[in-house]
């Protein structure tokens, strides 16, 4: 038996998100946009972050800094890892010196990774796994844009309007988490490795 709490649900007919399920990436962007807005403008109904609803994600970057920094170091040691490391160092120090969200807390799906993704005829359905609901700053919800095209996230930011900081804040989270899953799961997990590195270089080859 599974070691933890679960339950099933109904099914739900679709594909993850991928190269050949989506045939149009902004507005895959803008509806998960619309779903985000929905959560996050669920009333909190007096819950705090706090137990089981405080998960590192979705709290500031300095907490995680000591964690990240050593995700990077264990990642400068891997054999035949080609990635520019100095810039993601360089990306996520900056983010530090930015001023923290004053947004306020939400609610938090917090794992908007494109395998949490299903879509039917191209078209976002649904979203699926909610074991990290939690509240928290929304930056870090914003992460996992960097998984997907660039036409996708520039749509996804242009409908929620995100600024500047908390728009680099949500590329830090987006190093934080990856580097991390580089470094943790190099030698078991290659499948999530590549989706790390795939978030990594989206990063990279962003604009600044």
């Amino acid at each position: 038996m599974f070691p933890l709490p679960w339950s099933v649900h109904r099914w739900i007919e679709g594909d993850v998100v991928a190269d050949d399920t989506v045939d149009d990436w902004p507005e895959l962007g803008r509806a998960l946009a619309r779903f985000v807005s929905a959560l996050h403008g669920v009333d909190l109904a007096g819950r705090e972050r706090r137990g089981d609803l405080s998960w590192y994600r979705g709290g500031p970057l300095g907490d995680v800094d000591d964690w990240v920094r050593r995700s990077l170091a264990e990642c400068r040691t891997l054999e035949g890892l080609d990635l520019d490391l100095d810039g993601l160092e360089k990306l996520w120090a900056g983010a530090l010196e930015l001023p923290e969200a004053t947004a306020g807390h939400v609610w938090m799906h917090g794992d908007l990774k494109p395998t949490n993704l299903l879509v039917r005829d191209g078209r976002l359905v649904a979203v699926i796994d909610f074991g990290g609901l939690s509240i928290g700053d929304p930056d870090a919800e914003h992460a996992p844009l960097w998984d997907l095209p660039g036409t996708a996230r520039e749509a996804y930011r242009t409908a929620l309007a995100v600024d500047e900081p908390a728009w680099r804040r949500a590329r830090a989270w987006a190093v934080a988490v990856a580097v991390s899953g580089v470094a943790y799961y190099w030698d078991t997990y290659p499948a999530f490795v590549a989706e790390c590195l795939r978030r990594l270089e989206n990063v990279l080859a962003d604009p600044d």
